[in-house]
């Protein structure tokens, strides 16, 4: 949020210039060396009144998708920077990521409207971009149209400072990221790279404070940002489950999570926290933590001593803690940057998701700045009010169940999340900006926003949670999950012909399917987007009897059959049932049962999810077999059947003659 746009966040501070890369130990133990000097540059900047105070200022940074045609991730961000040409865009962690860094205003007045005009004008930079090469820019907390198979290394960005961040963080975890979310849907998954990080795009706020109130505003925000939340959430879909109205949350945790095993059962923080106490001691007790607790995993070039610099009068640039400190990802961050000679603070609010559209962000944002503006005089010692642990577990609450949740207030009083918000916070958010002296008008258009959206309890998780019900039964997942991302494409090309007009998502209808020939026919290209995945399988020593009930039950003709470690050993056809009845070797007069084993089709064919459909159908046609497990490295994940492709080209073909 530096003044003169210079700030570069991503991803583990990787818009820093001359990140070291596959530092050594003598180079790790030097760069720890200069980041003790900063912290100790930074006491003394403390202690001498030289950070900057008095002053507000408000700043942004927007995460965003690129789709192709068929709203699928288009990793194209390298192409789409070199035609932008705009120093506000940045890479982020994926090829199908950008990020753009938004100028910083003083708080007050108009700066909302301008906040919204910038945010604007730069997504349509960057969609003006995209489009030249077949893409466009989508604002979503998670893309429902991402699938696993998106994130392997070669949609990495490829710079080798992203690629030294993987290798570093694989090495500290010493085994693959794991992810388990419990929600609507489960998933539980392992990931062999960093790449699971990059299904959350985010847009993040800042707050300048001072050093003297560092402190109580940080905890503040700290206590504000669950009700913040509940009205925002936007992220309820990751890889086709339906999990927590703000996924992100938990992915984010969970997917740069580098503690090894013997740490996570002492305890020790993962590296992407809320934070597990009151702040007491103002910014540098954050800072001295997280070097405390986390170890160096970038290092980069941090020129000269800042005693040096300090000892000339001038104010340094502390390299070393602003590398370091990208690299923890605390939901309110603490950050310290330097503009014109002047050293200053900020809070960084990292929860709100992207989207759904530009207006429903900057009413976000409005709703933050406001309470930590409107609350900060009644409320000085949040610590005092409330136990952290409230409000820890009102972030959580509100990241599960978004308007749903139920949240402990100041007084320890336990409200709905519409009733807080409509009874007791927004009108404290109104009373902040108006003490900040924003325009009446943009506080009426932006709070407004927010106000209707909980009164109609329609955030963008719950649109997208109500358009997939009234979806139910029409198409498959893929198609269902395009038609999500179709709409919210739809209504944010609306606002910015609009010209800012704003279609905010509670006036959004549900999402329907398409029916377009070309965009079907896109959805079914690989059969990953259309396999089965609900599996229902037996064991090598299970009795044939039992699968046959399966099959019966199910209504299936092939049951996979997979060993203890999960591994896919082979196919059960109903075939070879009907085999087994002709030869008449059912079990008999005490005999032992027939088991699985020795009538299933052992090393099946198999494909993956990335196989083209045409493939797969010369594949079955080819081997004469009724079906293709799919699967990823030796892990079943779906079934393909000759039913499946029927269905398939049925759905075509009606398509085909409805619009012919």
């Amino acid at each position: 949020m530096d003044r003169g746009r210079r700030g570069r966040k991503a991803v583990a501070g990787m818009g820093e210039q001359h990140v070291s890369e596959q530092a050594n130990e003598e180079q790790l133990q030097a760069f720890m060396r200069a980041l003790l000097d900063d912290v100790d540059a930074l006491e003394r900047l403390l202690q001498e009144d030289r950070i900057e105070s008095g002053v507000r200022r408000i700043g942004a940074e927007q995460e965003m998708f690129l789709v192709d045609r068929a709203l699928r991730p288009a990793p194209l961000a390298p192409e789409v920077l070199e035609r932008a040409a705009d120093g506000r865009l940045t890479t982020e962690l994926a090829r199908f990521n950008l990020e753009a860094n938004l100028s910083p205003l003083p708080f007050g007045g108009d700066c909302l409207r301008r906040l919204e005009a910038e945010l604007s004008d730069v997504v349509g930079r960057a969609t003006e971009a995209a489009r030249a090469v077949g893409a466009e820019v989508l604002l979503a907390g998670i893309l429902p149209t991402l699938r696993a198979g998106d994130l392997r290394l070669e949609n990495l960005t490829p710079s080798p400072r992203y690629h030294e961040l993987n290798r570093t963080l694989l090495q500290l975890r010493q085994g693959d990221f794991r992810v388990s979310i419990h929600g609507l849907d489960e998933l539980e998954m392992t990931h062999d790279n960093i790449l699971l990080e990059s299904c959350n795009t985010s847009f993040q706020v800042h707050l300048q404070v001072g050093a003297g109130e560092f402190a109580p505003l940080y905890n503040l925000a700290q206590a504000v940002t669950a009700p913040v939340l509940a009205a925002a959430v936007n992220s309820p879909l990751l890889l086709g489950q339906r999990l927590w109205q703000e996924t992100r949350i938990a992915l984010f945790e969970s997917s740069i999570d580098t503690r090894p095993s013997a740490r996570e059962s002492r305890q020790h923080r993962p590296r992407v926290h809320f934070g597990d106490g009151w702040v007491q001691g103002g910014a540098l007790e954050l800072f001295r933590e997280d070097i405390a607790r986390f170890r160096v995993i970038m290092t980069a070039e941090t020129g000269e001593p800042p005693a040096a610099v300090l000892a000339r009068g001038e104010v340094p640039d502390l390299k070393a803690l602003r590398v370091h400190n990208g690299t923890i990802y605390r939901w309110n961050r603490p950050c310290y940057g330097v503009v014109d000679g002047v050293a200053h603070l900020r809070i960084e609010s990292r929860a709100l998701p992207a989207g759904p559209t530009v207006l429903d962000e900057v009413a976000n944002a409005a709703f933050f700045f406001g309470l930590m503006s409107g609350l900060a005089a009644e409320h000085p010692r949040v610590d005092l009010e409330m136990p952290f642990e409230d409000a820890k577990a009102n972030f959580f609450a509100a990241a599960r169940h978004g308007l749903k949740a139920q949240l402990t207030w100041f007084g320890g009083q336990s409200l709905a999340a519409p009733e807080l918000i409509l009874s007791r916070l927004l009108p404290a958010a109104r009373a902040g900006l108006s003490e900040a002296g924003i325009d009446a008008a943009d506080i009426d258009r932006y709070l407004g926003v927010v106000e209707e959206r909980v009164r109609r309890g329609q955030t963008g998780a719950q649109w997208a949670l109500g358009s997939l019900a009234a979806m139910a039964g029409q198409g498959t997942p893929e198609v269902q999950h395009r038609a999500l991302c179709a709409a919210m494409l739809a209504r944010q090309q609306e606002e910015a012909r609009g010209g800012g007009s704003g279609c905010p998502v509670h006036t959004w209808e549900p999402a329907a399917l398409e029916v377009d020939r070309d965009l079907l026919r896109d959805s079914y290209r690989t059969v990953g987007q259309f396999m089965s995945t609900d599996l229902f399988t037996v064991r090598p020593t299970d009795i044939v009897d039992f699968a046959a009930s399966v099959m019966d039950w199910r209504h299936v003709r092939h049951v996979p059959v997979e060993d203890d470690q999960g591994r896919l050993v082979g196919v059960v056809s109903h075939r070879a049932l009907l085999r087994l009845v002709a030869r008449g070797a059912a079990a008999a007069n005490g005999a032992a049962p027939p088991t699985v084993a020795s009538i299933m089709r052992p090393d099946p064919v198999t494909i993956t999810p990335e196989t083209p459909t045409l493939e797969a159908m010369r594949i079955m046609r080819e081997q004469r077999v009724g079906c293709l497990p799919v699967v990823a490295g030796e892990r079943l994940v779906g079934i393909v059947t000759e039913r499946d492709l029927l269905d398939v080209s049925a759905r075509l073909l009606e398509a085909f003659l409805r619009e012919a």
